[in-house]
């Protein structure tokens, strides 16, 4: 992939690319990545922020990934990239002291800033180019920067997701009430003695870890969850299967009413606590308790659903209905965080676009099975959209897992043919009935 532009040069250019990236996150970093090794696809990826920066307002102390290191940007379609992470390790000098670290998983602080490195060295990547809008004419997309517009046959947006907000929450968003993306920034200066965490996730159990170990003047802690307890994720040989490439092939053989159920069933493989994380909290409080003689009223309260939040001279007050016995409990809290997760949304850029794209009843993006939008443009010109698909293609797509082979297929889809190798392996698991055949054709570009 040629590099057409300098870095932060927005300057309108009459050559038309083959594809315009709107984002660069992870997934459209692995995608610029495979497409270094192609060449042949003129393609550039454009940035809003000055650098890259992977989720820094969730860097607390000792965070980890949960997933293998191995799942990186490019290896599980092409082993042999420059931009593996284990090519980072090796130009950084420290394979070997990384291998003796024997980490059971890799810090999210070490995985950040190999994507970094990625990011600064990758041609074809401009940062600082904030995409303003987005049209369409004729057989071209238009992308219109503060300084000039660039022309493509073909986009993918890559923005990510945004971090959702409860409606109860919205009105009271600032310094005391904020999402746990933001936690690497606002816990260390926030002073307050009873803290409520909302959200039984990972996110929820790193910021209640975090508290616990960095906060001498905590009294009261109030942790709430919807689901029935504070429960570890699902991390077994088996249940690792629907992180892999035959298990979406088979998924998407699903009507839509099967693939919410089969994501309903799966969500505990995702979204659910790490052991280790569970154990540091639970050490955390015996530790409190038992040997500091430091006493935290704390409430882990799963089966909860906040329904109403107020402000009064106490701070914040919180109406919470037991589902686990239908009581209705009132906590109060001087600050509240928000670990209540993320979802998908069209960059505002795409707005002029958005009457032409299709939605389902939930008001979510339809994608074809090959991650294209359905929109009423001709059929050549694409919209491709990354971490998108959670409910169109399986749980694994709103995570790293399948990043690369996911940016593969839209390779492959731009070419018009297989260039990378896709084909399902050989799966321990049966996902199908018996003398259904896996559609792998539906992966199939469609011209």
């Amino acid at each position: 992939m040629t590099a057409m532009f300098a870095n932060n040069d927005r300057s309108q250019t009459s050559e038309t690319l083959d594809l315009a990236g709107i984002g660069i996150g992870p997934s459209n970093l692995s995608l610029a990545s495979l497409l270094d090794s192609v060449g042949t696809i003129h393609a550039h990826f454009f940035e809003r922020r000055s650098k890259f920066d992977w989720h820094p307002g969730m860097m607390l102390p000792d965070v980890e990934l949960q997933s293998s290191y191995l799942k990186d940007l490019v290896t599980p379609v092409l082993p042999t990239s420059p931009w593996s992470f284990i090519s980072y390790l090796v130009a950084h000098k420290r394979l070997y002291a990384f291998l003796n670290a024997q980490y059971d998983a890799v810090p999210r602080r070490e995985f950040a800033a190999y994507l970094a490195w990625v990011a600064s060295r990758l041609n074809g990547l401009t940062f600082d180019a904030a995409v303003r809008d987005v049209s369409f004419d004729k057989d071209r997309f238009r992308l219109r920067f503060d300084n000039g517009s660039v022309v493509a046959k073909n986009l993918v947006v890559g923005t990510g997701t945004t971090p959702f907000t409860p409606s109860w929450a919205a009105p009271f968003l600032g310094e005391r009430c904020f999402h746990n993306s933001e936690a690497f920034f606002r816990l260390p200066s926030l002073n307050a003695a009873r803290i409520a965490v909302i959200g039984g996730g990972q996110s929820g159990g790193e910021v209640v870890e975090a508290l616990l170990n960095s906060k001498p003047a905590l009294k009261e802690l109030n942790w709430f969850s919807r689901r029935h307890n504070f429960e570890p994720i699902n991390d077994t040989a088996f249940s690792n299967q629907v992180f892999s490439p035959e298990y979406v092939y088979a998924y998407l053989n699903l009507n839509n009413d099967q693939k919410q159920e089969a994501l309903k069933a799966s969500v505990l493989t995702s979204d659910g606590l790490s052991i280790s994380t569970i154990n540091a909290i639970y050490r955390r409080l015996y530790t409190l308790r038992y040997l500091e003689n430091r006493h935290i009223d704390a409430k882990l309260s799963p089966n909860r659903d906040v329904i109403q939040v107020g402000v009064d001279k106490d701070g914040y007050r919180l109406v919470v209905r037991n589902r686990f016995d239908g009581g209705v409990e009132v906590a109060h809290a001087d600050a509240i965080v928000l670990a209540t997760g993320y979802q998908f949304r069209l960059p505002d850029a795409m707005a002029g676009l958005e009457d032409r794209i299709q939605f389902d009843r939930n008001s979510r993006l339809m994608l074809n099975d090959d991650y294209c939008l359905n929109w009423n443009g001709p059929k050549q010109n694409r919209i491709f959209a990354q971490n998108a698909g959670r409910y169109s293609h399986g749980i694994a797509d709103s995570q790293l897992s399948l990043m690369a082979w996911r940016s593969a297929h839209i390779v492959n889809s731009l070419l018009g043919h297989d260039h990378f190798d896709l084909e399902p392996h050989d799966s321990q698991v049966n996902w199908l009935s018996s003398g259904h055949d896996i559609m792998v054709q539906s992966m199939a570009v469609d011209y």
